[in-house]
């Protein structure tokens, strides 16, 4: 009983990079379609978010680049690790994302992929990329916020 309750909405894959390169402006959860062996891979935590997108083809969303690696004991089920994995909207949210993807400067990546009850969602974040200096004041702001949480340490 306490092993279903954890599982809830377990993380199993992270994409950190995102929050460096990207202003990420509005989140959206998607559902995705999947194999049984790539659930169960998944599952076992080996997926990789770290260079992935999304596009919109047809009024269908794809993710691209996702990587989840083969299950070991998939042997003939196993599918591509790179191949193209459908997402999961509402029609009016594609309509939506389409409006907005469309203006420059925005795109689509997935942030995270997590258990949901028992199915596999994706989170995903409308982004407008981060220029050189962004990096930069963003790096400056968490060393600031660092030395001054060590001070606060130090007085108490």
């Amino acid at each position: 009983m306490a092993d279903t309750h954890q599982e809830k909405n377990r993380v199993l894959a992270e994409n950190r990079k995102a929050h460096h390169d990207y202003f990420i402006e509005d989140t959206y959860e998607a559902g995705i379609a999947l194999f049984g062996t790539e659930v169960k891979s998944l599952r076992a935590g080996r997926a990789n978010l770290k260079d992935a997108y999304c596009d919109i083809r047809d009024g269908e969303v794809f993710a691209l680049g996702v990587h989840i690696s083969p299950y070991e004991q998939g042997n003939i089920f196993n599918r591509d690790p790179l191949r193209e994995k459908k997402l999961l909207l509402h029609k009016r949210e594609i309509m939506k994302l389409v409006g907005l993807v469309t203006r420059e400067g925005y795109t689509l990546i997935p942030l995270k992929l997590y258990l949901k009850g028992k199915h596999v969602k994706m989170l995903l974040g409308l982004c407008r990329g981060k220029k050189q200096y962004d990096k930069r004041d963003d790096i400056a702001r968490r060393e600031a916020d660092r030395t001054i949480e060590r001070h606060m340490k130090s007085r108490v």
